[in-house]
């Protein structure tokens, strides 16, 4: 046997790929609907693993569809037939420390200290708005703590900085990084941030706000029992797989509501989904209503926010009334609770008419990062203990085999 490493090419489908590699097409038609529409998930670039026999031929394949989800295509060895199925991707999550001593840039001398190109790029980002690089002069330290994914001894996704301090001089300052990367002197108190917009002005009225860019809620009272997840252990099948939605706990023949204007594109059954009302928004949003008891509405028909479209069920694939809420942007699922309203009636407000002005408006809000005092007191040690800074590249070898050992443990 012998592994293969590989890139999915840009326009390669999974169709293209059982062709390639000879793997009969009933193995498509085995594979259920919902799983066939997470093979639309594979994306250029992701980096997929082949075991091959001695002919070549396929024994086993691990394509990614997600950071945490993959498709597994697996040779039976008692038929000679190949199986399909959708596991969890098994990783290691490690800490690593950097310190590095500025003789130019923090960018260039985190490169040279890491001899990692993103964690540079990602230091760069957490300093960013945080200190003036043009007042460090040569001598003064950066040091840092940051994760790191690996997976059989390769890099598997971005790192992420954590914390960062700063010595300039005798003055110290701490970075707090939040998980997009983006780095604060402080947490948990609020900081100002400012709007920039048009205000209508003259003369005013009250008119409806339904027409608005914003979402509401998909049913009155939402009560959440169950969260977005690219990783979640199928109550029914009883195997890992993403949820792409929120589920919604509600009585059955409860009203399900329209969570903003658009146009019905599909009202009828779907799989697993039971009864199915798909929709239709501006800025290239599409939202899901499934499980649904009865439908209320025709494709094609236009809706208003607020608008009953439908009323909890159980249909499908389903353990008890609920409301499966799905909502896509531009063909990617993502997660509803951060796009919803808390209400989602149409009410009203002021609205100017006539003249416009530039308006800034300053708003404030709490920062909130998870483990930030732990992790100061880690990087605090690690300067302590004067621990080596880390360079990638140096333990490839130990970490590989590290990484073969995580993934024995959990297959």
């Amino acid at each position: 046997m012998r592994v293969n490493y590989q890139q999915w090419e840009k326009g390669k489908t999974f169709s293209d790929y059982l062709d390639t590699h000879n793997i009969p097409r009933s193995l498509l038609q085995s594979i259920s609907e919902e799983d066939k529409k997470l093979l639309l998930e594979i994306r250029s670039g992701y980096k997929y693993y082949e075991l091959l026999d001695n002919n070549g031929e396929i024994d086993q394949a691990l394509i990614p569809i997600s950071e945490e989800m993959q498709i597994h295509i697996f040779r039976k060895h008692h038929s000679q037939e190949y199986g399909f199925d959708i596991i969890p991707i098994v990783y290691r999550n490690q800490e690593y420390f950097g310190k590095i001593e500025i003789s130019s840039n923090p960018y260039s001398d985190a490169l040279k200290a890491t001899n990692y190109p993103q964690v540079a790029k990602r230091l760069s980002m957490a300093l960013k708005g945080m200190v003036n690089t043009k007042k460090l002069h040569k001598g003064d330290e950066i040091s840092f703590i940051y994760m790191q994914k690996t997976r059989l001894g390769e890099l598997y996704a971005m790192p992420k900085i954590k914390i960062a301090k700063i010595r300039m001089g005798k003055k110290e300052q701490y970075v707090y990084v939040d998980e997009e990367g983006y780095g604060y002197s402080e947490v948990g108190k609020k900081v100002a941030y400012t709007v920039t917009g048009k205000k209508k002005v003259v003369y005013t009225r009250r008119v409806s706000s339904s027409k608005g860019k914003r979402f509401g809620m998909p049913l009155r009272h939402p009560r959440v029992t169950s969260s977005f997840s690219y990783r979640r252990w199928h109550p029914i099948l009883h195997r890992y797989r993403p949820h792409h939605g929120t589920d919604f706990g509600a009585r059955r023949g409860t009203p399900l509501l329209a969570v903003n204007d658009g146009k019905v594109i599909f009202a009828g059954w779907m799989g697993g989904y039971g009864r199915v009302v798909k929709i239709k928004h501006a800025g290239g949003y599409i939202s899901l209503y499934a499980h649904q008891s009865r439908i209320r509405v025709k494709r094609g028909q236009h809706v208003k926010k607020g608008q009953i479209i439908g009323y909890v069920g159980s249909t499908g694939r389903s353990t008890g009334p609920h409301l499966h809420f799905g909502l896509m942007k531009n063909g990617r699922w993502i997660d509803p609770m951060k796009v919803l309203r808390k209400k989602s009636a149409a009410g009203t407000i002021l609205k100017k008419f006539t003249k416009y002005e530039d308006v800034t408006t300053t708003k404030y809000r709490k920062i909130e990062i998870k483990g930030a005092e732990e992790s100061r007191k880690k990087l605090d040690a690690y300067l302590i203990n004067d621990a080596p800074s880390y360079i990638w590249g140096k333990e490839r070898f130990k970490i590989k085999l590290q990484d073969e050992e995580v993934i024995e443990n959990e297959e």
